[in-house]
């Protein structure tokens, strides 16, 4: 269950969906789909979603991963990422919409799956994955929610008490109150507010790069890549994975299922909103950042704007960058929220009931909670998530949003082996499947050599 059936005239061999005869069948829908991934937007509100989907704070470390790859790597990758990831999205957005024009809209990734590669792959290899990577960014955005939350209250009180896992807990407060809004298309209001915050500490970050670089211009920049040769080998498969998570998305055929029929052309214009969001924030942080603090770049940028506890900029301004980046998270938390959403909501819902029934809203109310409550223990738990996390970005972004499209498009629409475009997906779809295999590796080996300072709840 899952797609939605659409009703029109034939066509020769398609049948065209009439947009003022268009009917869901409701009965065909079960609860998650008819109650979290409702079909109500428009493709700015897409461009919303998307846009916090993809803009998030984990761009701030975009300067980290230019350590590993120097001027010329770093700008290369960053490029062919944009490229890359803005053509895949929308290989799976035209496939999509070929089936809403058959008949048969497909709402979630695993029934994409299901109907083209198998209900078993749906179940037991896409379904997972994307599951994983979609919780596993809640966890990392309520980590780095406390960690800038802390971050503030150093500024504040450097001499003060109080834990990360202390922080990351008042952060999982406000996921509680968010995780309740119903459907996807109800944050489309937040996802707006989430689009100029990311717009704003971009900006913060780019300015306050600037300004240092101005205060220690005679301060000598190193530029090189340290290391031994392999060291720099496992680092740029490393800063490859940082680059290409920064650009995952994992959620393109759910944010598509929030769009209203006729859904035709308008994933492409969400998508352009979405990039030209990125093309303003990704270059300017990466950089702005590692221009003014070459290979010291740290893996969050805001860390290098104190030295020694003493800010280099304002203490306003870090202030003021912080609070942006804590607001955005939140967004960014629900946003990768729904897929589990949904998920729970086809669990215990029941589609016969009114949405905001007692039957509905309970279970609602207690299973959203507690997956709240769940993601913060881990992240309390497990501040060194972030290892863990770009492992869980190999297995996970890797397959979704690089390797699937492209095989999607080519047994979907089945271009001639002779054909360019064909010859392209599979190129895309075996390199990085390459290179997923190598930074999972490269993940692995990181998490093995930090494993000495891993402890749980530890105050870092």
């Amino acid at each position: 269950m899952g797609t939605i059936a659409v009703h029109g005239e034939e066509d020769g061999n398609y049948k065209v969906p009439q947009p003022e005869n268009l009917h869901i069948q409701k009965e065909e829908l079960d609860a998650g789909a008819l109650f979290v991934l409702k079909s109500k937007g428009s493709w700015i509100h897409c461009g919303y979603h998307l846009t916090t989907s993809i803009v998030a704070p984990p761009l701030l470390s975009l300067p980290y991963a230019f350590t590993f790859l120097g001027w010329g790597g770093g700008i290369s990758c960053l490029i062919i990422g944009a490229f890359i990831t803005f053509y895949s999205y929308n290989l799976l957005s035209l496939v999509l919409e070929h089936h809403a024009h058959l008949g048969h809209r497909q709402l979630r990734f695993r029934d994409m799956a299901n109907h083209t590669l198998g209900p078993r792959w749906g179940r037991y290899y896409v379904g997972p994955i994307q599951f994983t990577v979609c919780y596993g960014a809640v966890v990392a955005s309520t980590l780095l929610g406390g960690q800038c939350m802390k971050a503030i209250y150093l500024l504040s009180n450097p001499n003060g008490t109080m834990k990360l896992y202390e922080f990351v807990i008042i952060f999982g407060c406000l996921m509680l109150m968010l995780a309740q809004l119903p459907s996807f298309h109800s944050l489309r209001h937040i996802n707006l507010i989430s689009l100029l915050l990311c717009l704003a500490y971009s900006a913060c970050a780019t300015a306050g790069s600037v300004h240092i670089v101005g205060n220690s211009s005679k301060e000598p920049k190193d530029y090189s890549v340290n290391g031994d040769t392999e060291d720099r080998v496992f680092g740029i498969f490393n800063a490859i994975a940082i680059i290409a998570t920064t650009y995952g998305n994992g959620i393109i055929p759910e944010i598509q299922a929030t769009i209203a029929a006729p859904v035709k052309g308008k994933m492409f214009k969400g998508l352009c909103v979405c990039y030209s969001v990125v093309s303003v924030t990704f270059f300017s942080v990466a950089i702005s950042g590692y221009w003014a603090f070459g290979n010291q770049a740290e893996g969050l940028i805001l860390s290098n704007f104190v030295r020694n506890g003493k800010p280099l900029v304002p203490k306003w301004f870090v202030l003021m960058t912080n609070i942006f980046t804590i607001l955005q998270l939140s967004a960014v938390a629900v946003v990768y929220l729904q897929p589990t959403n949904e998920v729970l909501e086809r669990t215990f819902a029941d589609p016969e009931s009114k949405e905001f029934s007692a039957r509905n809203v309970i279970p609602r109310v207690f299973s959203r909670s507690l997956s709240v409550i769940i993601a913060t223990t881990i992240a309390a738990m497990l501040p060194f998530f972030g290892d863990i996390n770009s492992l869980i970005g190999a297995f996970g972004f890797m397959p979704l949003d690089f390797i699937l499209p492209a095989v999607f498009f080519n047994l979907t629409f089945k271009p001639s082996k002779k054909s360019y475009i064909f010859w392209l997906n599979t190129s895309i779809a075996v390199v990085f499947s390459a290179l997923g295999v190598i930074a999972a590796i490269a993940a692995v080996r990181q998490i093995s050599l930090d494993a000495k300072t891993y402890r749980l709840f530890a105050n870092v």
